[in-house]
């Protein structure tokens, strides 16, 4: 697939000392690391990753030295197609979800019922045993005996039956889980995922509105090709990609905390 850069280096070089730059300067310049020019000139293209990360960084290079590369900088279909297929083994279907949802919500209704069935049926008991399964009132008065000539009478006591309410403790639904590391796409882009042991997690193109997400330990490193129509949250909160972005490709890897940080040419 990268047949179609043949001759960018060598023209790029040319162009460079024609410029009477060094590779120094043009790192500095245009911000891309040496060890990248030297496999620029050399079209050594095997080590630097998808063909849409080569001709962002040839862009970024012609662009520096005003030097125009044509079509070879235009994506081709044959290169589009070659692409290998994203398989992401973190995002769960929304049916399953629901379905997770739906379970701890039984899960709640079925402990209710066991707890709250036994008290109320045990306060009907009470009360109906009273008035022979009538319950006319809560109070329950004496019948009071007519007074003799001459005596006072006394008042009756009022007996009341206690009632007791009771009600089910209500737990409380558990939080949603927040993913560690989460990647949403306004805009075509590219995505390289590689995990704390090197093993590729992901890697390819991604269109507008597609999502990544991860669980904590899962990722060590990570690259975003298009940073600027892609949006990363850290623990649900947003990542500010420009301070780990180069030529509109954004690097950086996990920290022991899981936070992001930029990687270590």
């Amino acid at each position: 697939m990268a047949d179609v850069f043949t001759g960018c280096g060598e023209q790029l070089r040319r162009a460079r000392e024609a410029a009477g730059l060094s590779i120094e300067a043009v790192s500095s310049r245009s911000r891309m690391p040496v060890r990248v020019i030297h496999a620029i000139e050399a079209e050594d293209w095997d080590t630097l990753g998808a063909p849409v990360f080569i001709r962002g960084q040839l862009r970024s290079y012609a662009r520096l030295l005003d030097v125009d590369l044509g079509p070879q900088l235009q994506p081709s279909q044959a290169t589009a197609s070659a692409l290998p297929p994203l398989v992401s083994h973190s995002h769960t279907p929304p049916l399953r979800r629901l379905a997770e949802q739906a379970g701890r919500r039984a899960v709640y209704i079925a402990l209710t019922v066991v707890i709250a069935a036994p008290i109320i049926f045990a306060s009907r008991s009470h009360l109906g045993g009273r008035t022979n399964g009538t319950i006319e009132s809560l109070d329950d008065f004496a019948v009071a005996t007519p007074p003799a000539v001459g005596q006072k009478a006394k008042a009756a006591p009022v007996q009341r039956t206690p009632v007791m309410a009771s009600m089910a403790p209500i737990t409380p639904a558990a939080p949603a889980t927040v993913p560690a590391l989460e990647l949403v796409f306004s805009g075509d882009s590219w995505l390289e995922v590689y995990a704390t042991d090197g093993r590729t997690l992901e890697k390819g193109n991604l269109k507008s509105g597609e999502r990544r997400s991860f669980e904590a330990g899962q990722v060590g490193r990570v690259v975003v090709g298009n940073s600027s129509a892609a949006q990363v949250l850290h623990a649900g909160k947003p990542v500010d990609l420009a301070t780990f972005s180069r030529a509109n490709v954004a690097r950086f890897t996990l920290s022991s905390d899981g936070s992001p940080a930029p990687v270590v040419d």
